[in-house]
């Protein structure tokens, strides 16, 4: 997954909400979300290649997500075996605090990562790639994509803007956001980010929603709770340039 935003207590309504975009190469197998029959009671897409995912929720309220960092100037240097999507599966088996502690000791042995994790009465983030132990978020809005919080890129300030706008409607509603996910705006060459992969490579990866021939956005997640208590989660799956090909859509009382 390349891009995200967590509305953390932010809104009456939706206490919280996920939205995000998960891009890459299009032959990578993959399952769409779905119940994991090896772990009854969660949710969400496979990673069939390493068996892990990038979005995921159970019914008891756990929920995580994940990006990669992105610098080319690690990739020419030998990466660890771990696949990073396990942590997304690993913090949603386990209370959210117990999670930060085992990142403080295994956080290392993993290529660079962004992690947000939590459930119904907490949020936190820890990244591989800053000085700092995990940390417990407080209310507000976060946006994240493939260097650290919050930090600006063009994409994450494009779809920080679409959820303000979104925030400030007095009849809005989560699915709303799909539209925003599917942005296709390409940033100017004055405020792409360098992170050693090429300027062509920087223009293909600065729009809220990619598409290209063999790598993309494959799907848009929308994750949320209500005031009452129950979640959802909704996921529309593209593929080849195709802005939906299917979505699934789960409901549980958390």
């Amino acid at each position: 997954m390349c891009l995200l935003a967590l509305c953390w207590q932010h809104h009456p309504d939706y206490p919280l909400l996920l939205a995000a975009n998960r891009d890459e190469f299009h032959q990578r197998p993959t399952r769409a979300a779905n119940h994991w029959p090896e772990h009854p009671g969660l949710m969400g897409g496979k990673d069939l290649q390493a068996g892990g995912s990038w979005l995921l929720a159970n019914q008891q309220g756990h929920w995580a997500a994940l990006t990669n960092v992105r610098n080319g100037r690690e990739l020419a240097q030998a990466q660890p075996a771990a696949s990073r999507g396990e942590l997304v599966l690993k913090a949603v088996q386990q209370q959210p605090a117990a999670m930060a502690d085992w990142l403080i000791q295994h956080g290392k042995n993993y290529a660079g990562f962004n992690l947000l994790w939590g459930n119904k009465n907490q949020a936190w983030y820890f990244s591989n790639r800053l000085a700092q132990t995990p940390q417990a978020l407080p209310p507000g809005l976060y946006l994240l994509s493939n260097a650290t919080l919050d930090v600006s890129w063009p994409k994450t300030r494009r779809l920080k803007q679409g959820i303000n706008h979104w925030l400030q409607q007095p009849d809005c509603h989560p699915l709303q956001l799909f539209d925003t996910l599917t942005d296709q705006v390409q940033a100017p060459d004055h405020e792409l980010p360098d992170t050693a992969i090429g300027l062509e490579r920087e223009r293909f990866l600065s729009p809220v929603f990619i598409t290209g021939e063999h790598y993309g956005t494959r799907a848009s997640t929308l994750l949320w709770q209500n005031s009452k208590g129950q979640w959802f989660l909704h996921e529309r799956n593209h593929q080849h340039n195709q802005k939906q090909v299917n979505e699934r859509q789960f409901t549980w009382q958390g």
